[in-house]
């Protein structure tokens, strides 16, 4: 699935993900291939990334402060008020 994470100020990051996995308001909660539509906000915490890279799985993590995520038709929209990246 294609996943793009922006702030107020700049695209932090855009790319395939195998999986993605956020920091709810509620609990956290991950995100797969052809997930059901939703949306939903964030809260602080870390958000992790798994991709798919010459046969090997491998995660990016950021710490993001709160924000919204929407995933529809296997795009996954991140809007965060503030990301710090690792």
């Amino acid at each position: 699935m294609f996943i793009e994470v922006v702030t107020p100020d700049e695209k932090i990051y855009e790319g395939e993900v195998e999986s993605a996995t956020f920091p709810g308001s509620d609990g956290s909660f991950q995100v797969l291939n052809n997930h059901a539509p939703m949306i939903s906000t964030l809260g602080k915490g870390d958000m992790k990334l798994v991709r798919l890279e010459e046969k090997k799985l491998k995660e990016t993590h950021m710490l993001i402060e709160g924000g919204v995520v929407e995933v529809l038709n296997n795009k996954v929209t991140v809007l965060a008020e503030k990301v710090y990246s690792e």
